[in-house]
């Protein structure tokens, strides 16, 4: 489900503040706390299946998604702490991290059977990679710069709004279909999402 992949992802923020206390000395003021508190509220609205105990990882896709989660926390920590390093430094080491990560996982998946490659390259392929590159370039590019400039904590509840358009895509396409649940448990992580952007912007 790609819903659930994406939210187990996003218990980012939990790691957020944690590594920024860690590694920045960044202590949690009790209005993070909370907006906190309201975003895993919302996830744990979303995850939560009636009659069934909370959930925790039930296949590899949910602990690569907790994995990925922490690690892109570490990644927006870091980049704060080093924001007085070169600029081409730090896109080099995030970039150069990611290839080597994405790669490792196809090759490993791939001798475990885990990821399959019964499609082969086919030219069309070509426009949608190049333009699905750029958008990431564009992203990562729009990310070092907010991320340099932000508590940590904030940039991980802002990146929380992903989460809507992983929702409403994943509804385009077909891949998912929301309900009630979904929906209130994403308003939730909204609000938190909302609340630390008015709370940023009173503190500059």
């Amino acid at each position: 489900d790609v819903v659930r992949v994406v939210l187990l992802f996003y218990l980012m923020p939990a790691w957020s503040v944690l590594l920024a206390w860690w590694l920045l000395g960044e202590r949690p003021t009790r209005g993070a706390l909370a907006r906190l508190l309201l975003a895993l509220a919302g996830l744990a609205v979303v995850l939560h299946q009636p009659g069934q105990a909370w959930p925790l990882p039930e296949s590899l896709a949910d602990g690569l998604a907790l994995l990925g989660g922490f690690a892109f926390a570490l990644t927006n920590v870091l980049l704060l702490r080093l924001k007085d390093s070169p600029e081409s430094s730090r896109m080099l080491a995030m970039f150069g991290g990611g290839t080597f990560m994405a790669c490792a996982s196809a090759m490993l998946g791939s001798g475990w059977g885990v990821a399959s490659q019964e499609a082969l390259w086919h030219s069309a392929w070509l426009g949608p990679v190049l333009g699905l590159a750029l958008a990431f370039l564009a992203g990562n590019l729009a990310l070092q710069f907010g991320a340099a400039r932000l508590r940590a904590h904030t940039t991980a509840l802002v990146m929380l709004s992903e989460v809507v358009f992983a929702s409403v895509s994943s509804v385009i396409l077909g891949a998912t279909s929301l309900d009630t649940r979904t929906l209130l448990g994403g308003a939730l992580i909204m609000l938190a999402a909302l609340l630390s952007v008015r709370a940023g912007s009173q503190a500059s």
